[in-house]
């Protein structure tokens, strides 16, 4: 017996590992939200749906808009956050800001947010000093950010309404509650375990090393996760039906149980499996009601977002690769110009030449 499970866990790391298993698990959450979804379609009238579009009150559409964009600007913080949790406090916030906004809208638009949102955090921090485990703490930092933001909300949202979240766990009230009293013991607990001492916040070894943010601080960490997950809440809940009407704790606790199916299925934009979520889990809603409305999300959570992320990126590549490689090179042309420099001379010794004249 003492051998068998050693013999398990090598059998399991050779033949499967914990990579095959998500990947597996990420397929299989993706197939099973995609024949759910067909399902669910089926019998839809898109006229139906361009007349549910027409019939969203302007007014809060643009309000939902600014929630997107309030939403946008609480995720800032989860870099900013990060940062100075590792002690890289000569990184300006508003670097923190690019990095957070374009790394999420990028990568969860393209899907694998861990690698394409860690690559576009590695292009902007390298050019300020920051290597490769510096963006994974980073990374690691923010992710905690979001789990325990979506933890708490989601746990204070189940256990005063647990019906809500019956429709898509499918899970009588009372294990409901249940779970969400376990996910509030759970973050009093890693709170109890953070104040008894520095050393055991310390995670990883050398190099790897990251000191986890004291028990304060971890509560402003979670509010920073609370305050964005309302605004994206609130952003749907302007935008449902107003009938039947829903309060907005039972939609939250649908709209995060369906954010983190979307995101554990790294499907692109979790498209699919989170229109699957909220078409399951809020069936007292017209079919193509619902579906208007997560049309109009999608395009200012998702799409706008996505586009100036892209345009923004795009500019400073252009600008750091081609622009002020150019205004470079013509100032060192206007430079050598006035010191009178013969054409003969190294580029090497015209540089140095060029910084004494300079320097005169």
């Amino acid at each position: 017996m003492h051998g068998l499970l050693p013999a398990l866990k090598r059998g399991f790391k050779r033949w499967i590992g914990w990579r095959r298993l998500g990947v597996a698990a990420s397929v299989m959450i993706i197939a099973f939200a995609v024949t759910t979804l067909v399902r669910t379609l089926k019998g839809i009238d898109t006229g139906v749906i361009l007349t549910a579009l027409a019939d969203i009150p302007r007014g809060h559409i643009g309000l939902a808009a600014i929630c997107v964009f309030f939403a946008f600007c609480t995720l800032t913080f989860y870099d900013f956050f990060a940062l100075r949790t590792i002690g890289k406090k000569h990184v300006p916030y508003r670097i923190a800001a690019l990095s957070s906004f374009t790394s999420y809208s990028i990568g969860h638009n393209i899907g694998a947010t861990v690698f394409t949102g860690g690559a576009i955090r590695f292009r902007i921090y390298s050019d300020y000093g920051l290597n490769a485990i510096d963006v994974a703490k980073i990374c690691f930092l923010s992710g905690l950010t979001f789990w325990l933001g979506n933890i708490f909300v989601l746990s204070i949202g189940m256990a005063i309404h647990p019906d809500a979240a019956s429709y898509m766990d499918q899970l009588p009230s009372s294990i409901n509650r249940l779970i969400a009293c376990g996910g509030l013991a759970s973050i009093a607990a890693y709170l109890i375990w953070l104040s008894v001492g520095e050393k055991r916040r310390e995670l990883g070894q050398k190099g790897w090393k990251v000191v986890l943010p004291s028990a304060p601080l971890t509560l402003v960490q979670i509010l920073i996760g609370v305050v964005d997950l309302g605004f994206c809440a609130f952003a749907m809940y302007l935008l449902i039906p107003a009938d039947p009407p829903i309060d907005f704790l039972s939609l939250a606790v649908v709209f995060i149980l369906a954010t983190l199916l979307g995101f554990a299925s790294h499907a692109p934009g979790s498209i699919g499996v989170f229109d699957a979520a909220m078409l399951v889990a809020l069936p007292e809603f017209g079919r193509e009601q619902l579906l208007a409305t997560l049309l109009v999300f999608r395009i200012l959570y998702f799409v706008i977002p996505f586009g100036l992320a892209i345009s923004i990126m795009g500019t400073r590549e252009l600008w750091m690769n081609v622009v002020r490689p150019w205004q470079e090179r013509r100032r060192l042309a206007e430079a050598c110009a006035q010191a009178n420099l013969p054409k003969e001379v190294t580029p090497m010794e015209r540089e140095r030449l060029v910084r004494q004249a300079s320097k005169r």
